[in-house]
């Protein structure tokens, strides 16, 4: 499009005005212009557009139909404009913390126990990032971080170790058609696992129990897989089959009775854990101290 017959939304507020009030001296005075000042807007938008949007009358302003087209197009545009800045705008005094962690942690152990944090500061926005991804906490502006990595090369404060051993629900323990007394009971059962995704050992996969358990070699009945780990908890507490469970994620489920473990034996250590690191600029930023002495506290609780 030619640069002459681009329209010029920089006069769109001053047109809004005068469509509305039907006056340029109305205009002007709301606008804080001169009445001249704003007649020229006019006539620039109305040059750009090569259509009158204004009857001129000796002391009468009356839009045309192309005005009045203009006049409800501009107001609608510029409405949503004003809900859009009012969304992305930070409000006065808002106090944020924001943190990044996996999937499984945000899901099946922090969202679980946020209200509590919530309640003591009510005027925080928590934000959580939920990702597989390590994020660098300085240059994506995170206050907060968990993360799930080998023991070996944890950083900042450990808030526990991980430990895996089989859970279902109290109904497919009572099945009398299909025990669960030893491990090897499992094969006549559903297994819940994860896919894999590539680069990821996870640990919620069923192969190092296996591996610890000496169970390599067995066949399972049937398994169902899942790409997220608390969609396969939530299929275990439906009954649906046996999940290896992660703890302390599942501990809630756990004390709840929501989830039982068949065996009186069978954890396994999986020699990963959940690091608490917080970021240097959060130094400046006592709500994220906050928000990590209270995971701290979080996790000591039984």
């Amino acid at each position: 499009m030619p640069r002459s017959q681009m329209l010029r939304l920089d006069l769109l507020p001053c047109f809004d005005v005068a469509a509305r009030t039907l006056s340029f001296t109305q205009a002007a005075q709301e606008l804080s212009l001169t009445q001249s000042a704003v007649s020229r807007q006019i006539q620039l938008l109305e040059e750009s557009l090569g259509v009158a949007l204004f009857e001129r009358g000796h002391r009468s302003l009356t839009l045309t139909e192309a005005g009045e087209v203009m006049q409800r197009a501009t107001r609608d545009a510029l409405e949503r404009l004003r809900d859009a800045s009012a969304r992305v705008r930070p409000g006065p005094g808002l106090r944020q913390v924001a943190m990044t962690c996996t999937h499984g942690f945000a899901s099946l152990w922090l969202i679980p126990r946020l209200a509590r944090f919530t309640a003591s500061h009510p005027q925080v926005d928590v934000r959580i990032s939920a990702s597989m991804e390590i994020m660098d906490l300085e240059r994506q502006r995170l206050d907060v971080a968990v993360r799930f990595v080998p023991s070996s090369v944890g950083r900042g404060q450990a808030l526990f170790e991980e430990m895996v051993q089989p859970l279902c629900a109290p109904a497919l323990l009572r099945d009398k058609t299909a025990p669960l007394r030893q491990p090897a009971d499992l094969a006549r059962h559903t297994l819940l696992t994860m896919e894999k995704p590539a680069g990821f050992a996870l640990t919620s996969d069923w192969d190092p129990w296996f591996q610890v358990m000496g169970l390599q070699d067995m066949r399972m009945k049937n398994t169902m897989h899942f790409t997220q780990y608390a969609d396969a908890v939530a299929a275990a507490v439906a009954g649906q089959g046996v999940v290896i469970g992660r703890l302390p994620l599942l501990q809630s489920l756990v004390n709840e009775k929501k989830l039982v473990a068949p065996f009186r034996s069978g954890a396994a250590a999986t020699r990963r854990g959940y690091y608490l690191e917080v970021a240097a600029h959060a130094d400046r930023n006592a709500d994220a101290q906050d928000f990590a002495r209270w995971l701290r506290a979080e996790a000591e609780r039984p």
